[in-house]
C-alpha cells in the first residue's frame, strides 16, 4: 500500500491536472508510442510556441482528473501509454500539432479530446485540426468584406477616369480659339 506521502503527491497531481482541464478551451489525448526523441523534442517545442501544455501522464491519474471535471467518457480511451495536450488560448492548436505527428508516425495516434465542456471523438479532433488558423480565417473574412468595397472604388475610379479623358480634349478645344 502506498504511503501517505505518495497518496498526497498523487492527489496534488490529479487536482492540478483537473484544474488545467477545467481552465482549458480544448485538449487532446494521444497514444504516446513510437515517437523518436528528435520528433518528440520538435513537437514539444511547437507545443510551447503555441502555448499548449503537453505531458505524459499515468492513465489512472488522467482518469481521476477527467472524472473530477466531468469528462468520465475519456477513461475508456486510456489504454497503453498516453499524453495529454491542453490549450488555454487556441482551441485548434493541440489538434493541429498532434495531427501532424500522428500522420508522420504510425504508432502515434489521436485518441480523444475535449472542447468547450464536451468530450469529442477522434474524428472531431481531426476535423478541428483541419480548420485554418485564426489569422487565416480573419484575413479571409476581411478579404470578403473588402472585396465589394474595393470593387465599388474601382468602378467609381473608372467613371472618374473616363470623364477625365474627355475633359482635356474639351479644354484644348476651348483654348485654341482664345489663342487666335
Amino acid at each position: 500500500m502506498p504511503s501517505k506521502q505518495v497518496l498526497e503527491s498523487k492527489q496534488a497531481i490529479v487536482a492540478d491536472l483537473a484544474e488545467k482541464i477545467r481552465k482549458a478551451q480544448s485538449g487532446v489525448i494521444v497514444k504516446y508510442e513510437g515517437i523518436t526523441v528528435g520528433d518528440d523534442t520538435e513537437m514539444r517545442k511547437k507545443m510551447r510556441e503555441a502555448d499548449v501544455d503537453y505531458v505524459v501522464m499515468k492513465n489512472t491519474l488522467t482518469a481521476r482528473a477527467c472524472d473530477e471535471v466531468g469528462y468520465g467518457e475519456i477513461k475508456e480511451h486510456l489504454e497503453g501509454m498516453n499524453a495529454i495536450a491542453i490549450s488555454y488560448k487556441d482551441p485548434v492548436a493541440p489538434a493541429k500539432i498532434l495531427k501532424e505527428y500522428a500522420e508522420k508516425i504510425e504508432t502515434f495516434e489521436i485518441r480523444v479530446g475535449f472542447l468547450e465542456g464536451k468530450v469529442i471523438d477522434k474524428d472531431t479532433v481531426n476535423e478541428l485540426a483541419d480548420i485554418p488558423s485564426r489569422e487565416i480565417l480573419l484575413s479571409r473574412f476581411l478579404g470578403s468584406i473588402q472585396s465589394p468595397v474595393s470593387g465599388f472604388a474601382r468602378a467609381i475610379q473608372a467613371i472618374i477616369d473616363k470623364q477625365g479623358e474627355g475633359a482635356p480634349a474639351e479644354e484644348a478645344s476651348a483654348a485654341e480659339p482664345a489663342a487666335e
